[in-house]
């Protein structure tokens, strides 16, 4: 069996387990005996349960059909908003759907910043992988167009920065009563977009130009790694 083949077989089983017992109740020991081979051979392939689980959260990321069609468009403004705007409206609607997987994802991320950080600083280089050059490309153009100042900051640390406020944010909604009163789902995640854009450069008149658009559109599916 070819590497990539072993590989693949064992995000298979990885993927029942997590299914069947979620991340706490799995083990690479039950992960190995599901996709029947060594505990020894799986370390070859992931070097934890952490890489592993990231890896899943990945490719299901990298499937999902509006997150392929943002990846799809060409570095702009538009698509610099469309990405910002969506990280938010994923967020809240973790904080205040009904997914409970998404919402066990949100919690695992927290809470491994709290503890060793594996799990975090895993996603966090997959989710550069599959989406920081296009914001980095999108925030150059924004740039040339006169639609953002340059800042002093590092684009990908502004990335960040806007990852981080918009996850803070999620997290206070996520008790049954809520940490801060905020308002309503819809008002915050104009104010979150609005105070994200304007913190990355945008100027006023490109928000106002691309964000009420953006806004205006029908919720697309959630992209499930950007809920790490």
């Amino acid at each position: 069996m070819t590497s990539d083949l072993r590989r693949q077989l064992i995000l298979g089983a990885a993927k029942r387990c997590f299914a069947r017992h979620g991340y706490a109740g799995t083990t690479t020991k039950s992960v190995a005996a599901a996709a029947a081979i060594s505990e020894a051979l799986l370390f070859k392939h992931f070097p934890s349960k952490a890489a592993l689980y990231a890896e899943i959260l990945t490719e299901q990321c990298e499937a999902d059909p509006d997150f392929e069609l943002l990846l799809g468009q060409e570095p702009s403004t538009a698509t610099l908003v469309r990405m910002m705007a969506g990280m938010v409206r994923h967020f809240l609607s973790i904080a205040d759907g009904p997914n409970d997987e998404e919402e066990q994802r949100l919690r695992l991320m927290a809470s491994s910043h709290l503890d060793d950080g594996e799990f975090a600083r895993l996603l966090y280089v997959k989710i550069d992988d599959l989406i920081g050059a296009k914001f980095v490309n999108s925030l150059e153009s924004a740039v040339a167009a006169g639609d953002a100042l340059q800042s002093a900051a590092a684009p990908r640390d502004l990335f960040w920065f806007a990852h981080h406020t918009v996850l803070m944010a999620a997290l206070t909604r996520l008790p049954s009563t809520p940490c801060l009163a905020y308002g309503t789902a819809e008002s915050l995640e104009r104010q979150l977009s609005q105070f994200i854009l304007r913190g990355i450069g945008l100027t006023d008149a490109a928000i106002a130009c691309y964000l009420d658009h953006e806004l205006s559109q029908p919720p697309a599916r959630p992209a499930t790694a950007e809920s790490a």
